[in-house]
């Protein structure tokens, strides 16, 4: 079957904004390799990155602010590859210029850098979508689904722990100062929750408390009367780092997959992108979605920092 943005009569044109390991390693190849999409340029703040990663998927490369609105010009849509607090200001001028956008989690690490994107995207009627890697993975996006339709669920579980910090750790990705400052709570509760909430409800009551090292627990109450348990982390060790997600209820548990990683689950943001640009019906998981996901991180991280 072809994809959302494949059934177009014309490839959707997407700039990408930044050129970090995230942008090398999933945006770039994704966007360059997917049949609906023309990758019409990277912009990137140093300029030997940004000519380095277009001349790879043999697109043009973009510099300084002026790039930015050329960039614009150039693209339908824009992919964003930055920190979250750079991310934000930029995805409302993108919106403003009338374009769609496709942005990283968590969208702003304020509530109001996050009201922000999602005002300009109302606003401008500009689709929008936040990659929250499970709800776009073919694997568990398919079993969220399932679990949402079974219902009667009594209590969900959901660990997260990277080793990204640990002792011995050589990953690139560890190098990033907004998730070092933020750790495991922003980086990957963003995550959990985008499993937890369309499965159980909105989270109606939240406590947070700190644990080892960047380690954040979450207990959450949601308007299906179900509860949750979330723990967050960086910092594991390797022996202990992985990812496991439980839903208990009516009709037993149920666990969820795995799945076939990242750059695979970014095609799929793709194709809902461009479902929502096709239709004008916005998907679930859009900027309102990323704002209330940062209410929810800035609630927890002020009550596990009291």
């Amino acid at each position: 079957m072809d994809s959302a943005a494949g059934t177009t009569a014309a490839p959707l044109r997407i700039g990408l904004l930044g050129t970090g390991p995230w942008a090398r390693n999933t945006q770039a190849p994704a966007l360059a390799a997917h049949p609906g999409v023309e990758l019409s340029g990277v912009w990137g703040r140093r300029t030997e990155a940004a000519d380095a990663l277009a001349t790879a998927h043999g697109t043009r490369a973009y510099t300084g602010e002026e790039g930015i609105d050329a960039l614009l010009e150039a693209s339908d849509a824009v992919a964003f590859a930055l920190p979250p607090d750079v991310q934000a200001p930029l995805a409302v001028r993108a919106a403003r210029a009338g374009r769609h956008i496709l942005m990283d989690k968590p969208v702003a690490t304020t509530v109001e850098g996050a009201r922000a994107v999602a005002d300009a995207v109302a606003e401008a009627g500009v689709a929008s979508i936040v990659f929250c890697t499970l709800r776009f993975a073919p694997e568990t996006a398919a079993w969220i689904t399932e679990q949402a339709a079974v219902g009667g669920w009594f209590t969900a579980r959901a660990q997260w722990l990277g080793s990204l910090y640990a002792e011995g750790s050589t990953s690139e990705y560890a190098d990033s100062p907004w998730r070092r400052a933020k750790g495991g709570l922003w980086d990957v509760g963003p995550h959990a929750l985008s499993v937890l909430i369309p499965v159980l409800g909105d989270v109606e009551h939240l406590t947070a408390a700190p644990g080892p090292a960047d380690t954040t627990h979450l207990i959450l109450r949601h308007g299906s009367g179900a509860s949750s348990t979330v723990t967050l982390g960086l910092s594991a060790p390797p022996g202990a780092a992985g990812v496991e997600i439980e839903f208990r209820g009516e009709h037993g548990t149920a666990s969820a997959p795995g799945w076939d990683g990242a750059e695979t689950a970014f095609r799929g943001a793709v194709d809902a992108l461009a479902e929502a640009v096709r239709t004008g019906v916005p998907h679930a998981c859009d900027a309102r979605f990323g704002r209330h996901l940062t209410e929810l991180l800035v609630a927890a991280e002020t009550q596990a920092r009291a």
